[in-house]
């Protein structure tokens, strides 16, 4: 059975990896990492470090550059809905179409291709195992496999491992990992929001300029279905990321989320 690593680039898999690595986890065949291309700079700096450390193969694998889909009201075969579950006017979220074109048919394709299969070629069943970087405290996250030829199987959970477990396992051993997500998913925090405002300025302006473009690149056909990037349903450049400390709060928890609050 080829065992392969789902490799976000994030803390999770990024443990799962290095932990390999350290012989705390059993040798996998390779890791694959699905690239939108539309990932901030430090994630890629952070891969680029990463992949030399590892003794198995990293694949990057990509489907297109899903900002550039974006602003063609496109997805990856040519289709013009949106791919991303913007938050819109009348209350709701669009189709999340991003993860399954983006991330999933990319690390299936590159799946079949190491297993040596074509396209609609029969595989046998449980041929393949794939590790998936998914912590005790988000078990609810855990599906099954949707080929039966492949198994999903989380070693972290199997460990009792949680993100902040995680988070420390890597301190301990000099890694720090930048939060892997789309440089304009409507799943970011207010905290990575400002993060981005803050500190990425390219990246923040970006995130502006494509929110702008999802109100006018013709996918929305009145004023109630229009989209917006963060959930306020606000544009980006004018949503209220102040934070309750700004407002003379003090911080009583330490700023810690445990994992709970973000994909």
């Amino acid at each position: 059975m080829l065992k392969v690593i789902s490799l976000g680039a994030g803390v999770q898999s990024t443990t799962m990896a290095l932990m390999a690595a350290h012989g705390e986890l059993p040798m996998p065949d390779a890791a694959i990492f699905a690239d939108t291309q539309w990932e901030p700079a430090a994630v890629y700096e952070h891969l680029d470090r990463l992949t030399p450390t590892l003794p198995f193969p990293v694949y990057r694998v990509s489907a297109g550059n899903l900002h550039d889909n974006i602003l063609r009201s496109t997805n990856s075969t040519g289709q013009q809905f949106a791919t991303v579950p913007w938050f819109t006017a009348n209350g709701g979220m669009g189709r999340r179409q991003c993860t399954n074109e983006f991330k999933i048919e990319p690390l299936r394709k590159k799946q079949r291709e190491l297993l040596g299969y074509p396209p609609r070629a029969r595989i046998p069943k449980g041929s393949i195992e794939v590790w998936i970087g998914i912590t005790l405290d988000e078990a609810i996250r855990m599906k099954p496999a949707r080929e039966p030829w492949q198994i999903n199987r989380w070693p972290l959970i199997e460990r009792q491992m949680t993100r902040r477990d995680c988070a420390k396992w890597l301190a301990d051993r000099g890694w720090s990992v930048p939060k892997s997500a789309c440089i304009g998913c409507p799943y970011h925090s207010d905290n990575q929001w400002r993060d981005l405002r803050d500190n990425h300025p390219d990246e923040w302006a970006d995130a502006i300029a494509v929110d702008h473009a999802i109100r006018a690149n013709g996918t929305t056909r009145s004023i109630r279905f229009h989209q917006y990037m963060h959930r306020s349903r606000k544009p980006l450049d004018e949503v209220d990321l102040s934070t309750p400390a700004d407002w003379g709060q003090g911080d009583l928890f330490g700023n810690e989320c445990e994992g709970l609050c973000g994909v």
